[in-house]
């Protein structure tokens, strides 16, 4: 080992937000159990800000835009992976990207391991005829099962998260130091099967910001998004829309101080998760059982449309395919039952 004590063991995984955030708790038990061993990530240059959350990892910027664009770009990324003379890689994405990545390092004499996305399984669980309804192995494991094929076997534990951050001066000009309890909602999701109908989220924050007992933080990208959640912001005491009001690394600040988190099936809750922070997830289309339930949750902070009205769900594993008459499954989910389950959550 003494050898290769200074070589790194290269990870890749080049997308998305959600996905690059669930790799945290997987990259922090590496780092607890082989301290010695450099980690260099391998990623887009947005999603480095995620990775640089962890102490120790070393971020490689993967220009897919530029330097790494096209086949003759994944060439040259090859070639400086290999520059980094790795110990090992680990594939936590296993696309056709890291597919050629591994084709062009094959004569290399570092393993190359990939993720095993478990096809077969997610097929079976969003099938419409002979669905096999049946809990899936989580995401983290299939990431934890590459390094145990490197010769890294590790032990997840429910404590390897990251540790809250302070805020930053802009940011505490913005939310004061009210004694509410901090609640962050997230209403956006990248598929309409999976977002909860906004006019329904608007009812839960109308009553969230009833009273004095939470101040609601509203998470959000792009400028339509920002001009809804500006609408709830103006509607609604208590209640501040950070779209565009710092920089990511200031939202994950704050979101690391939340005392909880209100998401979809989508990247913010994965976002609060990786600190640990108690999120309440609604699930649509999709369904845990796919494999992408936040890391750390109690199994009680979720609210799923009702299969027995809907029984193809999980209808996909991403909720990119909502077939007819599924278009309001999530309506089955009632403000009630959300503003219900946000009271148990904080009470604790």
């Amino acid at each position: 080992m003494g050898k290769n004590k200074e070589k790194p063991v290269v990870v890749l995984r080049l997308s998305s937000m959600g996905d690059v955030a669930m790799t945290i708790p997987v990259i922090l038990a590496f780092r607890k159990k082989y301290p010695d061993i450099p980690l260099t990530f391998v990623t887009r240059p947005f999603f480095g800000k995620i990775i640089r959350q962890v102490p120790g990892v070393h971020v490689f910027v993967a220009d897919l835009q530029g330097r790494h664009k096209g086949v003759l770009g994944i060439w040259r990324l090859a070639r400086d992976i290999a520059g980094l003379h790795p110990m090992a890689v680990a594939d936590l994405h296993g696309v056709l990207r890291t597919h050629l990545l591994r084709l062009f390092t094959l004569f290399n004499t570092f393993p190359f391991r990939q993720i095993d996305k478990g096809r077969s399984g997610k097929k079976a669980i969003t099938a419409t005829v002979k669905k096999d309804f049946s809990p899936l192995k989580t995401t983290f494991e299939r990431y934890s099962e590459v390094f145990e094929k490197l010769g890294f076997p590790l032990e997840l534990r429910n404590t390897d998260v990251l540790k809250r951050q302070p805020l930053p001066a802009g940011l505490n000009d913005l939310v004061g130091t009210d004694k509410r309890k901090w609640i962050g909602v997230a209403p956006f999701a990248a598929y309409p099967g999976k977002q909860y109908p906004l006019e329904k989220m608007e009812e839960v924050v109308a009553q969230l910001t009833k009273g004095e007992k939470y101040s609601i933080f509203l998470f959000g990208g792009g400028e339509q998004e920002r001009q809804l959640l500006s609408q709830w912001e103006m509607k609604y005491e208590h209640c501040i829309n950070l779209v565009g009001r710092g920089t990511f690394e200031e939202e994950l600040a704050l979101i690391s101080s939340l005392d909880m988190m209100l998401a979809m099936d989508s990247g913010n809750a994965h976002l609060a998760a990786m600190y640990g922070i108690p999120t309440l997830t609604l699930w649509g289309v999709t369904h845990p059982y796919t494999g992408f339930y936040p890391f750390g949750q109690d199994a009680a902070y979720s609210l799923l449309a009702d299969r027995s009205k809907y029984p193809g769900i999980p209808t996909s594993v991403y909720g990119n395919k909502v077939p007819e008459g599924y278009e309001k499954a999530m309506n089955t989910i009632s403000p009630a039952a959300v503003l219900k389950k946000i009271e148990e959550i904080t009470a604790g």
